[in-house]
């Protein structure tokens, strides 16, 4: 590797800059092979949509109103209320979030183990396995948190009070499953690995996906500026909320350096935020919906005063994007961010 003069001045705006997707935020679209290829029931990721047909009846479960009331077998085709978001427990036990953003769970008050949708925190009662055919992955069985297999007793009542094992079409607890859509961002996968296998696999990610010798070349082609986006846990490095892991600030600490090294300049991107400011896979979420709003506002301005307090005055930095497509958020509270984002910025930069 050849090493340019370290004392070489960074240019001014304007700057002609590439975006440095998929190293520090994952985005899985962005890359062959894949880093989720290696995750047990990788299409069943936090996120996914899932809809469960009964082989038996030919209907497809659904949460009564979108949510709050029982959980039935009673519609030949599946929309939102037939649409469930599954949130990944381990590799075979999972969470269904329906419309309303209820979770699916068992009551078993007086002893009637029904399907229902009320809870607003998934529990142990609201956590079920799904246990794949080996012969065909998208035919299923549901075991709920009581040992017993959900069943469809007929349109109107689902329960988990099944202890039969058949595959048979007939079979009143075998279910079709169809994913219907995917997400594949940074809490998929890691969620997914788990916190034995993530750090590992990020770890030789960031080692590899971006390196000195790519600034190297950038600069030796006509570009000045990188932009590389971030997630709102690198605030929180080295021992970010599960399931998220540490590592991704000492290779943004390295970005700087090659940048100082090569005369370029990094402008760095807060593109995944708490909460999620429009429901992609890029913005860490872990289901899609967007939760961004008021409430939000402190804990991600504290991540600007982070980035702020550490690299606002590298003579490398070429600015600090406030939060990324920010498309699905309230414009007011958007106004607020900005406002409150900005007086972090100069309190900790101005001279």
């Amino acid at each position: 590797m050849q090493v340019q003069n370290s004392n070489l001045l960074a240019p001014n705006p304007p700057y002609k800059a590439v975006n440095l997707g998929n190293w520090l935020v994952v985005e899985g679209w962005m890359e062959q092979p894949s880093l989720f290829d290696g995750i047990v029931n990788k299409d069943l990721l936090d996120g996914n949509q899932v809809q469960l047909m009964s082989t038996k009846f030919h209907t497809f479960l659904a949460a009564e109103d979108g949510g709050g009331a029982a959980i039935v077998a009673n519609r030949t085709s599946a929309s939102g209320w037939e649409t469930f978001k599954l949130w990944r427990v381990n590799d075979s036990s999972f969470n269904f979030r329906v419309f309303n953003k209820k979770f699916v769970g068992l009551n078993n008050q007086g002893g009637g183990n029904t399907i229902v949708a009320f809870s607003d925190s998934p529990s142990n009662q609201d956590t079920f396995q799904i246990i794949r055919n080996n012969d065909d992955p998208f035919k299923i069985r549901i075991k709920a948190s009581n040992g017993l297999f959900l069943q469809v007793e007929s349109q109107t009542s689902v329960r988990a009070s099944y202890q039969g094992t058949s595959w048979d079409e007939n079979d009143p607890s075998v279910f079709r499953m169809n994913v219907i859509n995917k997400l594949d961002g940074e809490y998929q996968l890691t969620n997914g690995y788990g916190l034995a296998k993530a750090p590992q696999v990020l770890r030789d990610h960031w080692n590899s996906y971006i390196t000195e010798d790519d600034f190297i070349f950038m600069s030796q082609n006509g570009l000045n500026a990188v932009r590389i986006p971030v997630g709102w846990w690198i605030a929180q490095d080295p021992n970010p909320p599960k399931p998220f892991v540490g590592g991704s600030l000492a290779a943004l600490d390295n970005a700087f350096t090659w940048a100082q090294n090569h005369g370029m300049k990094v402008i760095v991107d807060l593109h995944a935020v708490e909460g999620s400011q429009n429901g992609n896979s890029h913005s860490g979420t872990r289901d899609g919906y967007i939760e961004w709003g008021d409430s939000y506002i402190p804990q991600t301005v504290s991540v600007i005063d982070f980035l702020a307090k550490r690299f606002g005055n590298h003579p490398n930095l070429g600015g600090i994007e406030l939060m990324n497509e920010p498309q699905g958020v309230n414009l007011d509270s958007l106004k607020k961010y900005y406002k409150a984002g900005y007086d972090a910025w100069l309190q900790q930069c101005s001279p």
